[in-house]
């Protein structure tokens, strides 16, 4: 009686007191199915991938790479507003794909994910910055969907800047 309740209560127990059970190894379906998870363009997944990107140790058993170069040769914050996030989701979804060797088949939805994440950024702005940021975002997007890397200039970031600043300006009037 007393061997039963222990087995019940030790891995709650084990769980509660943050000490780690054995390890099991994660099969290539449930990788696959996880990647596909953190990849998709809603909120439920952003946010369960930014859950796994601050607990990353937990997730060490699925072998991810979580290294970035954020927004690779583009800036990480054009004209202030912070695309690091998206970038950091963006390349996860580009590295872990590519090495389970799924990442032609997947990248258009990794794409239109990082799209939807900077929207999310440029959401809480005011009608100018926020068709600013806009801009930029579908800018960096299409630069992924065509290139597969992000290669903005900052004479493009200004071009877009002025051209959304001048396309305001009648709606103001």
């Amino acid at each position: 009686m007393v061997k039963r309740a222990l087995a019940i209560v030790a891995p709650s127990l084990a769980t509660l007191l943050g000490l780690t059970l054995p390890a099991y190894a994660v099969t290539p379906q449930q990788k696959l199915a996880t990647l596909s998870s953190f990849s998709q363009p809603t909120s439920a997944s952003a946010n369960s991938w930014r859950a796994a990107w601050q607990n990353q140790g937990a997730w060490a058993d699925y072998g991810f790479d979580w290294s970035t170069d954020l927004c690779s040769t583009s800036p990480d914050q054009p004209l202030g507003f912070d695309f690091r996030m998206p970038c950091r989701r963006h390349d996860f979804g580009y590295r872990n794909y590519k090495a389970v060797g799924q990442f032609p088949a997947n990248k258009s939805r990794i794409d239109d994910a990082f799209y939807y994440d900077m929207k999310q950024i440029c959401a809480p702005y005011s009608t100018i910055p926020r068709g600013t940021c806009n801009s930029l975002a579908w800018t960096y997007y299409q630069a992924v969907k065509q290139f597969g890397a992000l290669n903005v200039t900052e004479t493009q970031i200004e071009r877009i800047r002025q051209t959304s600043e001048q396309a305001a300006q009648p709606a103001e009037s």
